[in-house]
């Protein structure tokens, strides 16, 4: 099996990735992680839509599933196979934002994992991290601002929305009067930049 990074957005497949996919003949992904490899796989292979997630460790051994960003960042990198690398949505922040990876720490905040995405965020600035946080659309935002004024520091906030797409939104403001997502598909970063 092979797990193919398709990257964040438009036009951030690898040439790993494109040589991968070009052979492929059994795909899965998500709508969006075929919309962005489809013009790159071939006539004949068949194309899935994941609907099952649980499944997905008892595919084929010849399958290739796609990962929107890259697979081992919040991906699907956890399962068994060959890991094909991509462009994710924190490289594209950081040079968006022309932060250093090496300044910046990662916080998951998807699905239930709100709480534990803020006390980590709160404990990473606190140590002079810049946190990369990736949310969900029903993440507690204001609660996680809250925490982060409460702290009195100067914190600034970078809002990302839809990085790559025509439509990428990068909006920066001071935690005491942070931007807020308008799209569902977001990630934060915060800290002192």
């Amino acid at each position: 099996m092979k797990i193919i990074g398709v990257g964040c957005g438009p036009g951030l497949l690898t040439e790993q990735a494109i040589v991968e996919l070009k052979k492929a003949k059994l795909v899965y992904g998500s709508d969006r992680a075929i919309d962005l490899a489809r013009t790159r796989l071939p006539e004949n292979c068949s194309v899935r839509s994941i609907d099952d997630y649980k499944n997905l460790p008892s595919l084929a051994e010849d399958s290739v599933i796609l990962s929107t960003g890259d697979p081992m960042l919040a991906g699907l990198g956890y399962l068994e196979g060959t890991v094909i690398p991509g462009v994710s949505s924190l490289q594209v922040a950081a040079a968006r934002l022309r932060i250093p990876l090496s300044r910046m720490v990662v916080v998951v905040a998807h699905g239930h994992g709100h709480e534990q995405g803020i006390r980590e965020t709160v404990a990473e600035v606190k140590r002079g991290k810049i946190v990369f946080l990736l949310a969900d659309p029903k993440f507690r935002i204001g609660e996680l601002y809250d925490r982060l004024a409460a702290l009195s520091l100067p914190l600034q906030v970078a809002v990302c929305e839809n990085l790559a797409y025509p439509e990428e939104r990068i909006v920066t403001g001071p935690v005491g009067m942070p931007p807020y997502p308008e799209a569902d598909l977001y990630s934060l970063v915060i800290g002192k930049f």
